[in-house]
């Protein structure tokens, strides 16, 4: 049940924090221990404060969970706007591709989304064919996700998008309209790109990394499955995943999935268009 700050703390509490240092300290204790190592007493003791002082500004922890996941969501927006710079200064837009398949072999072409189909909407994406700039901002969101691998997991628990995330959102498909996709398809790469729009993977299953004896359990079962389920069984023992947002979300699986993604896409796109 949310605990609420006595007077005498909700006197003093303004003068000693702010949101957005309590925030930024959570998000400080996750990256470093995991939510697991995350509670609102020990960001108390981490911030020199009671533990009212921080519900005096956000009520409970789902509270506090909701504005880090949103405080990430804009570092996607902070990182487009440096990015923007060096690509001003000279940088060149293949720098913020990532790594992976080039998007250039995405079938490139299309219109170009142009600056006013990104204005309003953050910082503007590296020049380019939609394509190229619809990856580079999906990758974006991924090196951002990478710095906090437990804010993935916060998201995908969510049932309604913050504030920054509606902000990602509303960016991505200013790229997708301005680079001739139609309001239909649109709404449809939404749903087909699903987490990769925010820089990860949901997996059906569970397949995070073995350890040495999950691996001998994993050949023991591939050998009993070799007759009756031989594909499963080549599959789990030729294939290895150790991403670090959870399992088969390594960085050659994310990029291949997004790449072949974005190219049917822009097909789609083409033959909309005649």
């Amino acid at each position: 049940m949310p605990r609420h700050a006595d007077e005498r703390s909700a006197t003093r509490a303004p003068a000693r924090l702010s949101r957005e240092a309590i925030v930024a300290a959570a998000i400080g204790l996750a990256d470093r221990d995991g939510l697991a190592g995350l509670s609102m007493r020990r960001l108390a003791q981490h911030l020199g404060v009671d533990a009212m002082s921080i519900y005096y500004h956000l009520r409970d922890k789902d509270t506090l969970l909701a504005a880090m996941v949103d405080a990430v969501a804009a570092e996607i927006e902070a990182d487009g706007g440096i990015e923007a710079a060096a690509v001003g200064a000279g940088t060149g837009a293949g720098a913020v591709g990532g790594g992976g398949t080039g998007a250039a072999g995405l079938g490139g072409g299309g219109t170009g989304a142009g600056d006013e189909a990104a204005a309003g909407s953050g910082p503007a994406v590296a020049p380019g064919p939609w394509t190229d700039q619809l990856r580079a901002l999906i990758m974006r969101a991924r090196r951002t996700m990478l710095r906090h691998p437990w804010a993935a997991r916060v998201l995908e628990a969510r049932d309604t998008p913050t504030p920054a995330v509606l902000r990602h959102i509303e960016r991505v498909l200013a790229v997708l309209r301005g680079g001739g996709c139609s309001v239909s398809l649109s709404h449809h790469a939404l749903h087909l790109l699903g987490s990769r729009i925010l820089g990860f993977s949901q997996d059906l299953f569970d397949d995070s990394p073995n350890t040495p004896a999950a691996e001998a359990e994993t050949a023991a079962q591939a050998a009993a499955w070799a007759e009756s389920m031989p594909h499963i069984a080549e599959l789990a023992v030729a294939v290895s995943h150790s991403g670090a947002l959870g399992g088969c979300d390594d960085e050659d699986e994310f990029a291949f999935a997004l790449d072949l993604l974005i190219e049917g896409l822009d097909r789609r796109r083409l033959a909309e268009q005649g």
